[in-house]
């Protein structure tokens, strides 16, 4: 079934942003290059990057002829979020982000937002990493500012001059929805991802179905065929952020994940070192001027050595998806489409994908779903919207046979076939309750925050419901 036309809508309307991941592992195995040349970059001054490069990377010191002075001790300059040190054992996580090309493509005014969130984590100890893509649409409380889509933390933060602008400010919301310490953040411009897919001579995708790709520039539509294929940068970069699917951004999630592996394969081939050592001065000035991140560049090649060594079978992947860990609803004022987040689902998956002990609480973890259902005392309206009288009144009293303590009844304004249900105070375990058990659609679960509304879930019976259910 396709998203709905109300979500994907609203997606459609940008071209896309990259998914600025893609390139970090490339990047961290082009410093190795760089780190093996070192003397030979120093004595071509390439380490003064150009530009918005990458924030805190160390500059050659030079003698009184311009010349670089040998072991000298390398001053760092360091803006943007302070990164945290790393010891080079524990946990090491990096926020990814790709602006709206629409943002800065167009003559739209103000700062960019984030099109692609992704989160990466490396754990040395168990050598082991996680990928999880986190979508735009997800509404969430901006440390400072209130309820938005969290793509807007980064045009918050930009907007507004904060001390650690638009990285900072989405850095502090994907900790506060995640839980979880963010060590760095990495920023990658489109025309760097092309040109380094293009200077490895391409990447293999394994496309499970054909899919129409548009790379960026007029009449230059690609249709990619099922099966395995080398594909140039800016194809990869349309394979990546194309939409236009039945899964929409959450398709787009898994491209982006397949291309990142891919990637990570094409440059950790062997057959391909020497190329790599020998593109290494224009390799990494391509990547210096097209990533932007807090990282420094002994930093980045440390984590260039670990990435190397993470065998793939041990890199979890996942991202943020209906119906487990969101919603789809509208913003309280009506005028946005959004992905409500269900709070306990999304810490399962981080838990699943980051290695992370279960943090189902202990609440979650001794009680079935009817005994949670329970705790929260829900208040239950059901309505029906079948010409099936009585409906709703042998409803209320089936799920009072359930458990439920307070429910009742009435009916809707007009005919639908499908049930739905409307969530309007929070109330997951109910609802998720309510959903097992009335087998909802997953595209038919709606979040409308009213906190002064008389009832806390609205459940609206159907057709489906009236010609199957499993009332006596």
């Amino acid at each position: 079934m396709n998203l709905p036309q109300r979500l994907r809508t609203s997606t459609l309307l940008t071209k896309g942003g990259l998914a600025a991941a893609f390139l970090l592992i490339a990047a961290l195995t082009a410093f190795v290059s760089y780190y093996k040349l070192r003397d030979f970059f120093l004595q071509y001054n390439v380490t003064s990057l150009p530009g918005l490069a990458i924030v805190g990377s160390p500059t050659a010191v030079l003698n009184e002829q311009g010349t670089p002075i040998p072991n000298t001790p390398v001053p760092i300059v360091s803006t943007g979020p302070e990164p945290r040190p790393w010891d080079g054992a524990s946990r090491v996580t990096v926020l990814v982000m790709g602006l709206d090309y629409g943002d800065w493509s167009t003559d739209r005014l103000g700062p960019s937002r984030t099109d692609t969130m992704i989160l990466l984590t490396l754990d040395p100890l168990t050598m082991s990493a996680g990928i999880m893509n986190i979508p735009r649409d997800l509404w969430v409380d901006v440390p400072d500012f209130g309820y938005y889509k969290i793509n807007m933390a980064y045009y918050l933060g930009e907007l507004n001059n904060l001390p650690d602008g638009g990285p900072g400010m989405a850095i502090k919301t994907v900790e506060s929805v995640l839980g979880v310490p963010i060590d760095y953040y990495a920023q990658v411009d489109f025309t760097a991802f092309e040109k380094f897919i293009d200077d490895i001579g391409g990447i293999q995708l394994d496309i499970n179905q054909e899919i129409k790709v548009d790379p960026l520039g007029k009449h230059n539509t690609v249709i990619l065929k099922p099966g395995k294929q080398m594909v140039t940068g800016p194809v990869a970069l349309a394979y990546a952020r194309a939409r236009y699917t039945d899964g929409g951004d959450f398709d787009r999630g898994a491209r982006q994940r397949q291309v990142i592996m891919a990637i990570r394969d094409r440059v950790l081939d062997p057959s391909l070192f020497p190329e790599l050592i020998t593109k290494a001065p224009e390799l990494y000035n391509e990547l210096s001027s097209g990533i932007h991140t807090n990282m420094t560049l002994d930093q980045a090649i440390q984590l260039a050595w670990l990435v190397k060594s993470i065998p793939s079978e041990n890199i979890q992947q996942g991202g943020i998806a209906p119906p487990e860990q969101v919603l789809f609803a509208k913003s309280p004022d009506g005028t946005q489409d959004i992905l409500k987040p269900v709070p306990d689902k999304i810490r399962q998956l981080r838990d699943q994908i980051f290695g992370f002990p279960s943090s189902i609480s202990p609440l979650s973890s001794q009680l079935d779903a009817a005994g949670l259902m329970k705790t929260e005392g829900a208040r239950i309206l059901v309505m029906n919207a079948t010409t099936v009288e009585g409906l709703a009144t042998r409803t209320q009293q089936y799920l009072i046979s359930q458990g439920a303590q307070n429910v009742t009844t009435g009916n809707a304004d007009k005919i639908s076939v499908t049930s739905q249900i409307i969530d309007y105070t929070g109330k997951p375990y109910t609802r998720r309750y309510l959903v097992d058990l009335m087998k909802i659609n997953q595209y038919n679960i709606y979040y409308q925050p009213n906190p002064s509304s008389a009832v806390d879930v609205t459940i609206i019976l159907g057709s489906d419901w009236a010609n199957n259910n499993p009332m006596p």
